[in-house]
């Protein structure tokens, strides 16, 4: 029962990270029907940014208190990642909007692995580690000599997360750039029609979507203590998985599915081998796109006639 729990706590934390990342790729679907397959790597990019700013502010500039320099990383991630994004927007995927469907995906796989690549470069191949940051724990039970844990780290990605979801989730529904966000996604010519500036739009969809996966770097970082330049793929599939899963479009839909993902791989990596655990998430897709083709809380498509 204690690795049951302890593996339940662990999945969530770990689906919580995927469903921020699932959110950039919902956001921008539901608006241009196109899926960034370079928004892992902007991912992995926002962690260096994150690393290098805890350096910079820790070693430098000796900042002592971990809470400051995690609350400034957290913005400089934020506001360079969302600038980086914006750039790709109007460099890779604006000027093909109007082209074949296949064209902005082949240039999102171009930009991915230009990221990718350029990080290496930058960077170096090996894994880039930070000290332990917010250690800490409380014991939620203990029993047979296995302790049940939750940590400090554990608490702040859950918190962050139900945070910026709901602070999400406010913006598409009750503002006037949700409001624009919506039309758009419903009908581009229409809502230009009617003076929703759908360039702008889509510019700020990319800068939000980038400040999520900005926010959910700093996290694994955070959580895990390493980051590689490779480890912007594995993330950016699982993410998208869960974004398909809980229904592409549903801001709601792409944190749970991250959350099931999450769970998936913990309780599979504490029961069966641990080199299944992709195999058992993507059959989990697999099984509910079956009997459920929009995904949990997907719409179903409505062809214009």
């Amino acid at each position: 029962m204690e690795v049951f729990v302890q593996q339940l706590i662990n999945g969530i934390t770990l689906g919580s990270i995927y469903g921020l990342i699932a959110i950039g790729y919902t956001m921008v679907f539901g608006i241009i029907g196109m899926v960034n397959f370079a928004h892992g790597d902007v991912f992995m990019v926002s962690a260096f940014v994150a690393l290098i700013a805890f350096l910079v502010l820790t070693t430098w500039l000796g900042i002592a208190s971990v809470t400051l320099a995690l609350f400034i990383v957290l913005i400089v991630a934020m506001v360079l990642t969302g600038v980086l994004n914006w750039a790709i927007e109007r460099l890779a995927y604006r000027p093909l909007r109007g082209s074949f469907r296949l064209a902005p995906l082949i240039s999102a796989i171009g930009m991915s692995i230009f990221l990718m690549n350029f990080v290496q470069v930058a960077q170096g191949p090996r894994n880039k580690s930070i000290p332990p940051l917010l250690t800490g724990d409380f014991v939620l039970m203990g029993g047979s000599g296995y302790q049940v844990t939750l940590s400090y780290k554990q608490i702040m990605v859950w918190v962050v997360t139900a945070v910026l979801l709901a602070a999400f989730w406010w913006l598409v529904s009750r503002t006037a750039l949700g409001r624009a966000q919506r039309a758009c996604e419903q009908d581009q010519k229409m809502a230009s029609l009617l003076g929703v500036d759908v360039d702008r739009t889509v510019s700020i969809t990319f800068v939000m979507g980038a400040a999520l996966a900005a926010v959910a770097g700093t996290m694994y970082l955070m959580y895990y203590g390493v980051i590689s330049f490779a480890d912007g793929f594995t993330p950016g599939v699982k993410a998208f998985t869960a974004a398909v899963l809980g229904g592409i479009g549903s801001l709601p839909g792409a944190v749970i599915g991250g959350l099931l993902i999450g769970l998936v791989e913990t309780l599979w990596s504490a029961y069966f081998s641990i080199d299944y655990k992709d195999v058992a998430a993507f059959s989990i897709l697999a099984v509910v796109l079956i009997f459920l083709p929009q995904g949990l809380l997907g719409r179903p498509e409505v062809e214009k006639v």
